[in-house]
């Protein structure tokens, strides 16, 4: 073998591994990222995944607000078949309410409630989150 085949050889070889060692860290990047959406039913059957952050979307069950200490307050999410107690602080959206649906961001913890990092209300009267409208039309379809 010549100098410069070896050259060419060794050059192509850097270039498969350097693409082959960025597409393993988009993906892993990617993997971590993900963050799947989960109904209170599914919550309640076991399916979603604890200590990995996860979206729980539905209604939020009129009565159920309690206000805590400084700006912590939990709530209860309901599809009409389950129920999952939300923990949260921070400040609410201005938008949300008690009989409307939402999404929040979080994990599960160890007693099976909801501690949310992030509450996302709807922005106008007539919008539901797509994810939460799935939800509850299978609920409502399985209860009939």
């Amino acid at each position: 073998m010549t100098p410069r085949r070896r050259q060419r050889l060794v050059l192509v070889g850097l270039i498969v591994v350097g693409c082959t060692i960025a597409t393993g860290l988009a993906l892993l990047a990617l993997r971590e990222n993900i963050n799947l959406f989960f109904s209170p039913s599914q919550i309640v059957e076991g399916t979603a995944p604890s200590n990995t952050t996860i979206r729980l979307g539905g209604m939020v069950v009129a009565g159920s607000v309690q206000r805590g200490d400084n700006l912590g307050v939990t709530f209860v999410l309901t599809d009409f078949a389950e129920q999952v107690t939300v923990a949260y602080e921070g400040i609410l959206p201005d938008l949300f309410r008690e009989g409307q649906g939402i999404v929040t961001q979080g994990k599960l913890d160890s007693t099976g409630r909801f501690v949310a990092e992030q509450v996302l209300a709807k922005h106008n009267e007539t919008y539901m989150p797509p994810e939460v409208n799935d939800a509850l039309r299978k609920v409502m379809t399985v209860g009939q």
